[in-house]
């Protein structure tokens, strides 16, 4: 009784410690629950948990007959092997088999201790408590987690996926034979080190099997065929930009379970690979899925090859601020839209106009004239989304995406929305175009993507309304098409795809953007560096691109929405209101009641010269008449520290050259003036 209370006692205060066996790799999963990219431990082992269910019962049936015969009836210490090694070292001299049980190896996987007489007695304690604490099914779990497979591989699992490129659940008689031996000597049996030794060891187990009738002799005869794989497989690396993000945002889960498509990822991963061979040797590609329905994220390419060095791949693109060029475009019309500024068919003016101090040109410098708001947004023409903006306004702009979710990046110079923003003067990033291009399929509403099962899914916020959206899709649907992309009209099933490219200033940015009713697509390609690439813009580069991910995704379920109630189709202009039948560009707002802002120093176009003083050279002082204070000083477009309700200010250049000295006003009226700075002899 006494001695029962100590054992006891001894059982509740010295548990078997069983961490190890969950302290197991951080694993990213594919929505079928398929491994996309394994972390090692903190020690640097690959180790994954494995339930017995989970492994093939052939390599179950050949590791209980080769190591513990009858696991599933002794309660962790099995006498009749003990007695039976006994006897043997008895009769020979030496050990000729051992009696530990398949639960004491599993309980020297845990604790780790010397193999002398007193270890052995401990492993035996340990085991016997295992066996009373835990089924017989975990303790197999344990061990097939636990088990060495030689280098840094413990776990069957990993050994499987390591060795022969695929997990335990389908073993051959052969790759079973080996993985129940490797564990006997991991170091020495190495396969890709000892084939041979590794060989010899596997053929051992097949042919004890044949003694106990476990496997037939042509089973064995066909398994001593099949070669010993002698190089390490890989272990799954897809979608590791994603990986790293969800490790980031949850560091203590283990399991992290995403959208993604596994066989979709792998493919992208390689046509954007492919794409290496027209791209500059430093360019990279960033590559987004979604869908539209519940916005789960299918594939996420945050580069086009994470190991390569000078194409920064580890640097995640999706999540890169970047100038979005022309791609905000189509927003601003579907504000105009809503405001009822313009219609699809409201003509509109493409002609050289200048907006205050802001004079913006189109991509070739060339103008169309007169087309409607239908064609300029097709042909993405810069100097009708820029007036339809001016009215619409930047900081309203600005402001709703905000109010979604969605907010721009501005200069810290020049934090101000202003009518640049739609040709790309502002930072965003792919994931948030692909999250409002997504909006516009599901009919306006805004809602956050979803990569994993931990994000739920949210209501969206309204953005545009469904009239907006059903326009831009109906535009955008028509739009021209790349070179050698075959259109939607000359195939037997066509497949529409709203799209729309964009190119920031200095080739740094090429976009594309597409959507169907189930699909949104978001392809980026440049140099992570933000160094230019001339002659790769968003037509010829992103957009063939978006179309081949596009002939990957499944056919759409879902047809294109049919028009809402208050979308207003016309067969002929004159059936349009008179005020959307032509948009009235509006060059420059201005109060006519306001005095008119001008520059009275520097004048402009001429040379000032400045002395030297204290290493730089002196402040160059700065005035104005007119206008409606505050006013807001800005020198090369960068806005300068000043007391916005004085009217005379200072500025110190950092050097000699051109600068142009802009103020704006209250009014919104604008003056600049255009001089050069140069060093006089003087100290």
């Amino acid at each position: 009784m006494v001695l029962g209370g100590f054992l006891w006692f001894l059982d509740r205060w010295l548990p078997p410690p069983v961490e190890p066996a969950r302290q197991t790799s951080v694993q990213v999963l594919d929505a079928q629950d398929r491994l996309l990219r394994v972390f090692t431990t903190p020690p640097g082992v690959w180790r994954l948990p494995v339930q017995p269910t989970a492994v093939d019962p052939l390599y179950l049936n050949l590791l209980m007959a080769y190591e513990d015969r009858r696991f599933l009836h002794h309660p962790g210490v099995d006498p009749l092997a003990m007695v039976r090694a006994l006897g043997q070292w008895l009769n020979h001299g030496w050990v000729v088999s051992g009696a530990s049980t398949l639960t004491m190896q599993t309980a020297r996987l845990l604790e780790p201790h010397r193999r002398d007489l007193l270890g052995k007695i401990g492993e035996m304690a340990r085991a016997l408590q295992l066996e009373r604490r835990y089924t017989k099914d975990e303790i197999l779990s344990f061990y097939l987690t636990l088990a060495p497979y030689g280098g840094n591989l413990e776990g069957v699992r990993a050994a499987a996926l390591a060795w022969f490129g695929k997990e335990p659940a389908r073993l051959t008689a052969a790759e079973a034979a080996l993985l129940v031996v490797l564990p006997q000597a991991p170091s020495r049996l190495r396969p890709d080190r000892y084939p041979e030794r590794a060989r010899a060891a596997r053929d051992k187990v097949l042919a004890r099997m044949e003694q106990l009738g476990v496997l037939t002799p042509r089973q064995v005869a066909e398994a001593r065929e099949e070669p010993v794989p002698t190089w390490r497989h890989p272990l799954p690396f897809l979608a590791p930009h994603l990986a790293d993000r969800l490790r980031a945002v949850q560091p203590e889960t283990m399991l992290h379970r995403t959208f993604i498509d596994r066989d979709l990822q792998r493919t992208l991963e390689t046509l954007a690979r492919q794409q290496h061979s027209a791209l500059e040797s430093h360019s990279s590609i960033a590559l987004l899925v979604v869908a539209n329905r519940d916005q789960r994220v299918l594939a996420y390419v945050g580069a086009s090859d994470f190991f390569a060095t000078r194409r920064a791949g580890q640097v995640d693109m999706i999540q890169a601020i970047r100038s979005p060029g022309s791609t905000l475009k189509p927003l601003v019309y579907g504000l105009g839209f809503d405001d009822l500024l313009i219609h699809p068919e409201t003509l509109i003016e493409d002609v050289p106009t200048r907006f205050g101090d802001y004079t913006p040109t189109n991509f070739r410098n060339t103008y169309a004239g007169q087309l409607t708001v239908r064609e300029a947004l097709q042909q993405s023409l810069n100097i009708p989304a820029v007036a339809v903006l001016e009215q619409v306004g930047p900081a309203r702009v600005a402001a709703r995406l905000r109010e979604v979710g969605l907010p721009l990046d501005w200069n810290r110079a020049n934090p101000h929305p202003g009518l640049p923003l739609v040709l790309g003067g502002v930072g965003t990033t792919l994931e948030k175009l692909v999250t409002l291009y997504a909006s516009f399929a599901n009919g306006g509403s805004v809602a956050p993507l979803r990569f994993s099962l931990a994000d739920p899914e949210s209501v969206g916020q309204p953005l545009l309304s469904d009239t907006a959206c059903w326009y831009l899709g109906e535009i955008l649907r028509d739009a021209p098409v790349p070179q050698n992309i075959a259109p939607p009209s000359s195939t037997a099933r066509p497949r529409f795809i709203a799209h729309k490219t964009g190119t920031s200033y200095g080739f740094r940015d090429a976009w594309a953007l597409g959507f169907d009713a189930d699909y949104t697509v978001g392809i980026w390609v440049g140099r992570p560096d933000g160094a230019p690439s001339p002659g790769h813009y968003g037509r010829n580069t992103a957009a063939p691109l978006l179309f081949r991910v596009f002939n990957l995704l499944p056919e759409p379920a879902r047809r294109s929405p049919p028009p809402p109630p208050k979308a207003l189709r016309v067969v002929n202009r004159r059936q349009l209101p008179e005020r959307l039948r032509y948009f009235h560009t509006r060059p420059a707002v201005q109060n006519l009641d306001a005095p008119r802002l001008n520059i009275t120093f520097p004048v402009t176009g001429t040379i000032v010269e400045l002395p030297r003083h204290d290493g730089g050279l002196v402040e160059l002082p700065l005035a104005a008449t007119g206008g409606v204070r505050p006013l807001r000083w800005l020198v090369n477009g960068r806005l300068l520290p000043t007391d916005p309700w004085r009217r005379e200010t200072f500025w110190q250049p950092d050097g000699e050259g051109q600068v142009r000295i802009t103020v704006l006003d209250q009014s919104g009226q604008i003056a600049s003036t255009q001089v050069w700075i140069h060093q006089n002899g003087g100290n």
